[in-house]
């Protein structure tokens, strides 16, 4: 059987939020992840469960491009996969960080990408997940950069960053973190592990004794020559304790810090107080001043908390996208790529926020112990910008995905009628040039449907749990069509909001329907010209003095 992402994905800008028990409203563990590419079309991957007959192979495709890689045995189980998460409520994110290019693998077999969703096949929870990583990495090769993972199950979340041993090596060096209960992190495209507790065969263990690993007082384990190939690269010569994975093998730079760390902090900054002491890191002014791995939040978020970090634009700091003259008449928050820019020789930059115009897919992975796993387990997912996406609920356990979800309808080069992704991406392309104007509707209207989502996962929740104490399957089968009403409701209600956009702005304008008056056939809009607002107007005429002025 082929492994295929099925999509080409260039995954080197993605942000994603780690969630504990202890730090979530309702207890569940959380996750998000965006991922980002201009060439990653948004859909729904799914792999059901099922046994394979003895002997059965795995061909193994590279998610960024579709390269073959090569062969390995497949596992006699595979477990069912929606997007990100398995029906064992598993749920892996990431964010690639690059680190040290004389450490990739050309003839390593696992990408990063397969090793997501190979690994959601097989483990059943987190650290499984951890021992898995290693195995496949360890016995065929990493092919990959540096990558960070969030790695969640119903009980722990976990932060891992890794990245391959150099050419014909195989293996990886890594590093593991469980959150703390009633904390967050995050990770964006820069390593963010620095020092961490050495074995004590307690609390902290190496991949030589994974035998510990279940023991649930480990908070820490990792590769077992993490220090000693940097030693052997002349990268470290310090003491053991004083080693950082970070600094060593992906040292922060102004682009990790203002590109990247920026984004955590960002997050960080809207649940907690005491971020401004590290605003100057996030800046990329002072490298040295970095932020903790992990912060504990104000107050317990809940899951549409946890969306709502999803779509930040720096939104009240001094890097806040809507406050400079790139954002226009209408306040946008969109800065075309490229990134970086020069002008006259000198070199400048765009801000990059977490919500941002590239993305494929996203979603917020929740997990709840005290549900049966296949109810226990939702991927809220949405497509495209995460600012107008909407996050639908889709049960871990599911049979089948919606349509507009689904691989294969429509892709990067054919618009589909039915695809999610081209729908989402209509409004989004009709909102950028007039963010201002249309934001009001566009938080009303994913609001009232994110919201509704929520309301009626509880209640399904309720009804599927009980159905499961009976008949399990039944009770998959249940949430299957929840799931799928849930993905076509979304999607019938934002093209509906498509058109109400384009009849509202047209042309520029801003057009309410009339009251009904007796006597006339017909009434026309009330139609309204907002024109550009008075700042935007003094900035033309600085630009061109009286060549605008009434004679």
């Amino acid at each position: 059987m082929a492994f295929s992402g099925a999509a080409i994905h260039f995954a080197n800008a993605c942000s994603n939020f780690l969630i504990s028990k202890g730090a979530s409203a309702d207890g569940s563990t959380m996750i998000t992840y965006s991922a980002d590419s201009y060439a990653l079309y948004g859909e729904l991957y799914f792999w059901p469960e099922r046994n394979w007959p003895k002997g059965s192979i795995l061909d193994v495709y590279e998610w960024d491009t579709g390269k073959f890689l090569g062969q390995i045995p497949q596992a006699e189980h595979t477990w069912n996969v929606v997007g990100n998460m398995n029906n064992r409520q598993l749920a892996i994110g990431e964010t690639t960080f690059g680190g040290r290019s004389e450490l990739r693998n050309p003839d390593g077999i696992i990408d990063y990408g397969s090793l997501i969703y190979i690994t959601l096949q097989r483990a059943t929870n987190a650290r499984e997940a951890i021992k898995t990583f290693s195995e496949l990495v360890d016995n065929y090769g990493y092919y990959s950069s540096g990558e960070s993972f969030s790695i969640s199950d119903p009980d722990e979340v976990w932060i891992m960053e890794l990245i391959g041993k150099g050419p014909g090596v195989k293996g990886a060096v890594w590093v593991a973190r469980r959150l703390p209960d009633g904390y967050i992190s995050g990770h964006a495209n820069q390593a963010r592990i620095t020092t961490f507790p050495l074995a004590d065969g307690k609390k902290s263990v190496t991949s030589k004794q994974f035998d510990l690993l279940m023991n649930p007082e480990i908070e820490t384990i990792y590769a077992y020559d993490v220090i000693d190939v940097a030693r052997e690269k002349g990268w470290y010569n310090g003491k053991d304790k004083d080693f950082s994975f970070s600094d060593t093998y992906a040292p922060v730079d102004f682009g990790g810090a203002r590109f990247c760390e920026a984004r955590v902090w960002s997050g960080f900054n809207r649940v907690t107080g005491g971020m401004d002491k590290y605003l100057d890191y996030a800046m990329g002014e002072n490298l040295t001043n970095r932020m903790p791995l992990w912060i504990k939040p104000d107050r317990k978020l809940s899951v549409h908390d946890v969306m709502e970090l999803m779509r930040d634009h720096y939104d009240g700091t001094p890097m806040d996208m809507t406050q400079d003259v790139g954002a226009g008449p209408y306040g946008s928050t969109v800065r075309w790529r490229p990134l970086t820019w020069t002008v006259d020789d000198v070199a400048y930059f765009n801000e990059r926020p977490i919500s941002t115009p590239q993305t494929g897919f996203s979603f917020v992975a929740q997990s709840r112990n005290w549900l049966p796993d296949p109810v226990g387990g939702i991927i809220w997912f949405g497509v495209d910008d995460t600012w107008y996406t909407v996050y639908t609920p889709m049960y871990c356990g599911i049979t089948t995905v919606p349509e507009s979800f689904r691989a294969g309808n429509g892709d990067l080069m054919n618009f589909s009628e039915t695809s999610a992704f081209w729908i989402f991406n209509q409004v989004s392309q009709f909102a950028y040039s007039r963010t201002s104007l249309v934001d009001d509707d566009v938080k009303a209207t994913r609001h009232k449907l994110e919201k509704g989502f929520i309301s009626k996962s509880a209640e399904a929740d309720l009804v599927a749990a009980e159905i499961y104490s009976v008949n399990p399957v039944a009770a998959v089968n249940y949430l299957t069509q929840f799931s799928l009403d849930a993905g076509a409701e979304c999607t019938s209600e934002w093209k509906g909001f498509y058109h109400l956009l384009m009849t509202k702005y047209l042309d520029g304008t801003v057009r309410q329907k009339p009251e009904p008056q007796e006597g006339y056939k017909y009434l026309t809009p009330v139609i309204r010209s907002p024109g550009y607002g008075d700042d935007w107007y003094r900035l033309i005429i600085r630009e061109t003095g009286d060549k605008f002025k009434q004679k």
